[in-house]
């Protein structure tokens, strides 16, 4: 089966039986047409759908989901960068499978903003994208969630929500602010190197490795740059560890203009010629997690890296 424009679909499974079900047709129809298929789930499902496809599975590329889904703005340059190599000139089917376990609540509202962020992306384009859920697994209120993330469910009625009102709900569950706090880094125009420098000793000093330390420092620092340019030009960097993440929150006092805020700051990949967007993309890629309130009056960006493991 065929069909035109983009399709972004939900399976809630809840039994072996029931992703195959879902997906193998899927798959081979995909691969009748002449589509690109890829196939991002767990070491367990990829296993039974290639056992079912047999010698087709030699035409699907396959990725361990743990490989692919580490944080939500890296896998959507993942997937943007996948179908621009490989859906050029042809239509591209992805069965893709998020990772939900061991995820805290902000990182797990992050990964549901992701599925709904996935109708801005692919918008406009002929790609099919089937994310299953393991309700077996789940927790419940998650499973409900993929009926407004996307526009069809197979089992059931969807309840889509259009993507800006469903990141406003997730906006609303941001962390709460930083207090002030002694590694405070204040900056004004001109005084960008000593952030950089600052920076760079608190990150080493709470034992990120070297290639985490240059991306926290060239993160804040673009973040920085932003706020400069359009924020009034003075602000605070507040940097706080705990035993997951460190913390840097980036405020500027504002330029106190009526200059309308972006519906996805940093979320959706420029293209190559864009004239703008490419700095918070870049600071999302770089960044763990990000957590952004722009607001003319005075912005709060927070950058989420996470320290390595005991």
């Amino acid at each position: 089966m065929t069909r035109p424009g983009f399709v972004h679909q939900a399976l809630r499974y809840g039994s072996d039986a029931e992703f195959l079900a879902g997906t193998a047709d899927f798959v081979t129809e995909g691969l009748d047409v002449g589509d690109a298929v890829l196939v991002v789930v767990g070491p367990h499902n990829l296993t039974l759908l290639g056992e079912v496809l047999g010698d087709r599975s030699r035409e699907v590329e396959f990725v361990d989901a743990h490989d692919w889904y580490d944080y939500p703005s890296r896998t959507l340059g993942r997937y943007r960068d996948y179908c621009d190599r490989r859906g050029a000139d042809r239509r591209v089917r992805v069965v893709g499978e998020p990772v939900w376990a061991g995820r805290g609540a902000f990182e797990t509202w992050e990964w549901i903003r992701y599925e709904s962020l996935l109708n801005v992306v692919f918008a406009g384009t002929g790609h099919w994208i089937l994310c299953p859920y393991d309700t077996r697994a789940l927790p419940a209120d998650i499973a409900r969630t993929a009926a407004r993330t996307h526009p069809e469910l197979i089992d059931a009625a969807a309840d889509f929500t259009d993507p800006a009102e469903f990141g406003a709900e997730c906006d609303a569950r941001r962390p709460g602010r930083l207090p002030a706090g002694p590694d405070d880094i204040p900056f004004a125009r001109g005084g960008s190197a000593a952030v950089r420098q600052g920076l760079a000793a608190y990150a080493r000093r709470v034992g990120l490795p070297e290639q985490r330390t240059y991306d926290l420092v060239a993160a804040v620092h673009e973040t920085v740059v932003n706020s400069l340019r359009y924020g009034g030009g003075r602000g605070v960097v507040r940097l706080r560890s705990d035993p997951e993440y460190v913390i840097c929150e980036i405020r500027d006092d504002g330029a106190h203009t009526s200059a309308p805020r972006p519906l996805f700051p940093g979320h959706l990949p420029p293209g190559i010629r864009a004239p703008g967007g490419h700095g918070m993309w870049l600071v999302r890629q770089l960044t763990d997690l990000v957590s952004e309130d722009l607001d003319p009056r005075g912005s709060v960006v927070q950058l989420y890296f996470r320290r390595p493991a005991a």
